[in-house]
C-alpha cells in the first residue's frame, strides 16, 4: 500500500484539461478510509516504485517532482495512517512549520508559522502570514481554520512567500486544501466508526451517486465527540479532599453537589473538562458536464463545533506581581493569591469560569464591585459555539486542447462565540466573551495553458468581507467592565500572471510571475466603559476609525534545470506581504496605534530527485529570507487611567529596556527607592498591559529535506528534517532569553510494512510515526518556561480485506504519553502574576472500523 498516492499515474508533463482532471477524480474515492482509497487507485507509472503526485499549487496540474517550489503534499489516507486529523496536526509531517491550536484567549483557531514567520492572534483586525485556500476559495482568517483533513483528497503546504499565486497574507507560505470530487462512473459509499479514549466516538459516512452519464452527487457527514483530557476541579472541594480545608478560606464550592458531609466525603472534585471535542459536519457536491469540454461543480458545507475550551492550565504564579486590586479580591475570601492555586498536575485546573461575588455587590478596596448590576455573578459555560458554512461554484471550460478557462465564486459565513478566563483560579480577575461573525464573498477567473514551450496562468481575483466583533471584557483586576463593538470590512482586488518558459527544450526553464494587488480594510472600533452613556461618554471610552490600505506589486523569478528525467534543480526569489495594521485591542485611549505592513523577499535553492529506479525520493531546499518590513509588537505597561486620571496602586512604571521611545514596563512600588507616590509621574500606580510597535527587520535562513523510500514492495519509509535560524535585533537586546520563539530543528519519520497472506486474503499493516522538535523560547525575559525539546510517537496496526472493502485499525497517539505544551502565555512578561500553558493530549488509543460498499 503506497501511502503518498494523490492520483493515478501522471505523466511528467500532465496536460491541464478535463480528461486529466477526470482521471484524477476516477482514482480517488469519496472520503473513503485508507483501504477504500487503495482499492480505487490506478497502478503507478512505474510498478514497484514511488508513485507520482499531482498538485495544483501553481494553479495548473503539475507533477510534484516537476514543480520548482518547496511543497509538502499529503494525502488524507496518509494522514489517517499517522493518526492525524486536523490542520493543527500538520506540524508532525511538514518541516519548518508550526500549526498549533491557539491559546484559549484566541478561540478555536490555529496559529500558523512557516519558516519562522506566522501569526497566533485570531482577531479579525489582524492579517495572518499564511494563506489558506480550500478548493480555490480563499479563507481569510485564523479563527475557525482548524479544518478536518480526513475527508479531503490531499493538502499541499507551500513554504516561502507565495505572493504572485496566492496574494495577500501569503507572506510565509500557503496551505492549499483540495477536496474529493464527484465521480460519474460508479455508485459507492462508505462508513467509518471510531471509538477510543476519553469516550471518543467518531462516525463518518458518505456516498457517491451518478445521476446520469454527465451528472453526479457526492455527500459526506461526520460526527466527532470526545471528553476533554483536562479536569476542572472544584477548589474548595479539592482542598477538603486533600485534608487542607483551611487553604480554601471562604471560597465557596462551585457546585453544591461537591460539598461534603461528615458521613459522605467527596472523593472526586471534578466538575467539568477542557480539551474535548463536539463537532458535526456535512458536505455535498454536484458535478455536471453539459458538454465534453465543460465541467460545473457546485459545493456546500456546514460545520457546527461546540467543543470544550482548550486545555489551558496555570503553570506558575508569582504573587509579587499581582496588583493591589487582585490581592484584595482574594483577601475578600480569606486567602492569599499564591501557589495554592496550582493543581500540581497539568491535566487539571481550578478555573471555574465563575465569579462567586454576587451581582451588584459593593466591596471597599475593590473599585470594580461598586454596586452596578452587571458587575459580579458571571457564570459561563466553557464551550465554544462555532457555525461555519459556505457555498461555491466552479466552472472549467477547455477552450482548446491546450487552454482552459476557470471561474470560481464562493460565499462563506462564520459565526463564533468563545470565552476566556485568564488566571486559572476559582475567583475571577478577568474574563472575556467574544462574539464574532465574518461573511465574505470571493471570485476568481483565470486562463491557463500548457504547451510544449510554456506553461502559463493569468487571472483576476476579488474578495470582499464584512466582519464584526462584539465582546465584553469583564476585568475586576483593572476595575473596569468594557463593551466592544468593532467592524472590519476588508476588500482585495488583484490581477496576476505566472509562467514557466522552456525556450531551449524541456531541460531548462525559467519561471516568472507578477501580481498587482489593491487591498484595504475599513475598521471601526468602539470600546466603551459600562459607565458610559450616549449623553455622557466616560473618560476612558475608545472610539476610532482606521483604513489600512496598500497597493502592491509582488513578483517571483526562477531558473530550473532537469539534469535527467528524475533530477530537478531550481533557484528562485519571491516576495510576500501583508497590508498595514493597527492595535485591535486598545484598553484605553492612549493605546490606539497603527503600523506598516509586513514585506519579505525569499531566496531558495532546491532539488527534487527520484533515484534507484524510483525507489527513493529526496526533495530538499536551502532558503534565505530578508524580512525587511517587520512591525513587531513589544509587550510593556503603562499607567491605568480611571476617568482619565492615573489610578493609585502598588506599582511603578519605568522605561522598557531596549523598547521603542516612550515605552514603559512595570515593577512593584518600593517606597525606599521611589519615595512618595506620585500617580502623575507613574510612581505608586496601577499598571495595565500595552503593546508598543516598532519595525525590526529580520533575517531567516535554513533548509529542509524530505525523503520517501520504498526499498521493497510493501515497505514504505518516510522522513523529513528542517532547520531555520531567525536573527533580529530584539533577540540580541532581550534582557534574558535571546532565542527565537520557534524551534530551530524539526524532524519526523515513519515506517510501515504491508504483510500479505493474512486470513481471508487480507493484509496486516503495522505503522510507527515519530516527530521531534528542539526546544522553544516562549518569553523574552526568562528561560523558566521554555518548552524543552520533545518527541511524540504514534502507532497503528491495520487489518484489511481489500476484496471486501473492510478494515479495522487499532492505534494510539502520543504512545509514550509525553507531557508537552502547544503554547505558553507568559502573562508575567506584561506585569501579571501568572503563566498559562496549553498542555498537549496524553496517550489516546482508538479503534477504527471501516467498510466500503
Amino acid at each position: 500500500m503506497r501511502s503518498e498516492t494523490l492520483s493515478g499515474a501522471g505523466t511528467r508533463r500532465a496536460r491541464n484539461n478535463m480528461a486529466s482532471l477526470g482521471a484524477i477524480g476516477l482514482m480517488l474515492c469519496l472520503g473513503a478510509p485508507a483501504l477504500a482509497q487503495a482499492q480505487n487507485t490506478a497502478p503507478a507509472s512505474n510498478p514497484g516504485g514511488i508513485e507520482d503526485i499531482v498538485v495544483t499549487a501553481t494553479r495548473v496540474s503539475t507533477n510534484l517532482q516537476d514543480t520548482p517550489i518547496a511543497i509538502t503534499a499529503v494525502t488524507s489516507k496518509n494522514l489517517e495512517e499517522r493518526g492525524l486529523q486536523e490542520v493543527s496536526d500538520l506540524t508532525s509531517v511538514v518541516p519548518n512549520t508550526q500549526f498549533r491550536r491557539t491559546q484559549g484567549a484566541f478561540g478555536p483557531g490555529v496559529s500558523a508559522f512557516i519558516r519562522g514567520i506566522g501569526q497566533s492572534d485570531t482577531n479579525l483586525g489582524n492579517d495572518p502570514a499564511v494563506a489558506y485556500y480550500i478548493d480555490d476559495i480563499y479563507y481569510p482568517i485564523l479563527l475557525g481554520s482548524n479544518f478536518d483533513l480526513l475527508d479531503i483528497d490531499h493538502v499541499e503546504v507551500l513554504r516561502g512567500p507565495q505572493g504572485t499565486l496566492f496574494g495577500r497574507n501569503a507572506l510565509a507560505g500557503a496551505v492549499n486544501i483540495v477536496s474529493k470530487q464527484p465521480r460519474f462512473d460508479e455508485a459507492s459509499s462508505y462508513i467509518q466508526l471510531t471509538t477510543g479514549a476519553y469516550n471518543r466516538t467518531d462516525v463518518r459516512a458518505g456516498f457517491n451517486m451518478p445521476l446520469g452519464d454527465n451528472l453526479a452527487f457526492m455527500a459526506s457527514g461526520a460526527f466527532k465527540k470526545r471528553t476533554g483530557y483536562q479536569k476542572i476541579l472544584d477548589f474548595a472541594c479539592e482542598m477538603t479532599r486533600r485534608g487542607t480545608p483551611e487553604l480554601a478560606g471562604t471560597i465557596p464550592a462551585s457546585q453544591g453537589i461537591k460539598i461534603g458531609t461528615p458521613n459522605n466525603a467527596v472523593s472526586d472534585c471534578t466538575i467539568g473538562h477542557l480539551g474535548g471535542e463536539d463537532v458535526r459536519a456535512v458536505r455535498g457536491s454536484f458535478a455536471w458536464e453539459p458538454a465534453s469540454n465543460v465541467r460545473v461543480t457546485l459545493t456546500g458545507d456546514y460545520t457546527r463545533d461546540t467543543s470544550e475550551n482548550p486545555a489551558d492550565t496555570t503553570v506558575a504564579i508569582n504573587p509579587a506581581l499581582a496588583n493591589t486590586v487582585t490581592k484584595n479580591i482574594f483577601s475578600h475570601f480569606g486567602v492569599a493569591y499564591d501557589e495554592r492555586f496550582l493543581t500540581g498536575n497539568p491535566y487539571s485546573t481550578y478555573e471555574s469560569f465563575y465569579d462567586p461575588i454576587g451581582s451588584g455587590t459593593v466591596i471597599p478596596g475593590i473599585p470594580y464591585y461598586n454596586g452596578r448590576p452587571n458587575r459580579g455573578g458571571a457564570h459561563l459555560d466553557p464551550h465554544g459555539k462555532l457555525t461555519n458554512w459556505g457555498v461555491s461554484a466552479k466552472v472549467v471550460v477547455n477552450l482548446t486542447s491546450q487552454i482552459d478557462l476557470t471561474a470560481i465564486v464562493g460565499y462563506r459565513v462564520l459565526n463564533e462565540t468563545h470565552l476566556y478566563s485568564k488566571d486559572g483560579t476559582p475567583l475571577m480577575t478577568e474574563m472575556t466573551v467574544n462574539d464574532v461573525s465574518n461573511k465574505y464573498a470571493t471570485g476568481e477567473v483565470r486562463l491557463s495553458g500548457k504547451m510544449d514551450w510554456i506553461d502559463w496562468v493569468a487571472g483576476a481575483f476579488y474578495f470582499d468581507a464584512q466582519g464584526t466583533q462584539h465582546a465584553i471584557v469583564d476585568s475586576p483586576r483593572n476595575s473596569s467592565f468594557r463593551i466592544l463593538y468593532n467592524t472590519f470590512d476588508p476588500t482585495s482586488k488583484a490581477v496576476y500572471a505566472n509562467a514557466t518558459i522552456r525556450p531551449f527544450g524541456d531541460r531548462l526553464s525559467f519561471t516568472g510571475g507578477l501580481r498587482y494587488s489593491d487591498d484595504k480594510k475599513v475598521a471601526k472600533l468602539t470600546n466603551l466603559l459600562d459607565t458610559s452613556t450616549p449623553t455622557a461618554p466616560a473618560a476612558g471610552d475608545i472610539r476610532f476609525n482606521v483604513t489600512p490600505k496598500d497597493q502592491r506589486l509582488s513578483w517571483k523569478a526562477g531558473i530550473n534545470y532537469e539534469l535527467t528525467d528524475d533530477i530537478l534543480l531550481y533557484a528562485s526569489a519571491a516576495t510576500g506581504y501583508t497590508i498595514p495594521g493597527f492595535n485591535p485591542r486598545p484598553q484605553q485611549p492612549s493605546q490606539v496605534a497603527q503600523f506598516d505592513g509586513n514585506e519579505d523577499i525569499a531566496y531558495e535553492l532546491g532539488t527534487k530527485l527520484d533515484l534507484f529506479n524510483r525507489r527513493l525520493r529526496l526533495n530538499g531546499a536551502l532558503f534565505y529570507t530578508d524580512f525587511k518590513n517587520r512591525p513587531q509588537g513589544i509587550g510593556g505597561n503603562e499607567t491605568l487611567l480611571t476617568d482619565g486620571q492615573p489610578t493609585p496602586g502598588s506599582s511603578t512604571v519605568v522605561p522598557l529596556p531596549n523598547g521603542p521611545d516612550g515605552s514603559t514596563t512595570c515593577r512593584p512600588y518600593d517606597a525606599a527607592v521611589d519615595g512618595p507616590t506620585n500617580p502623575a509621574a507613574g510612581v505608586g500606580v496601577t499598571c495595565i498591559f500595552r503593546t508598543f510597535y516598532q519595525n525590526t527587520p529580520a533575517k531567516i535562513w535554513g533548509f529542509e529535506l524530505e525523503a520517501t523510500a520504498e526499498p521493497i514492495d510493501g515497505l514504505m519509509i518516510n522522513g523529513a528534517l528542517g532547520y531555520h535560524k531567525f536573527t533580529a535585533p530584539e533577540l540580541k537586546l532581550r534582557p534574558v532569553n535571546r532565542r527565537q520563539n520557534e524551534p530551530f530543528w524539526q524532524a519526523n519519520a515513519g515506517i510501515q510494512y504491508e504483510i500479505q497472506g493474512a486470513p481471508l486474503d487480507g493484509t496486516i499493516t503495522p505503522r510507527v510515526d515519530w516527530s521531534w522538535q528542539s526546544s522553544t523560547a516562549t518569553s523574552q525575559n526568562t528561560i523558566a518556561y521554555n518548552q524543552a525539546a520533545y518527541s511524540l510517537v504514534n502507532a497503528r496496526i491495520t487489518y484489511a480485506i481489500p476484496d471486501e472493502g473492510f478494515s479495522v485499525a487499532l492505534g494510539a497517539t502520543n504512545l509514550f504519553s509525553k507531557v508537552y505544551y502547544h503554547n505558553y502565555f507568559v502573562y508575567q512578561d506584561s506585569g501579571d502574576a501568572q503563566v498559562q500553558g496549553q498542555v498537549g493530549a496524553p496517550r489516546q488509543w482508538y479503534l477504527t472500523i471501516s467498510k466500503n460498499f
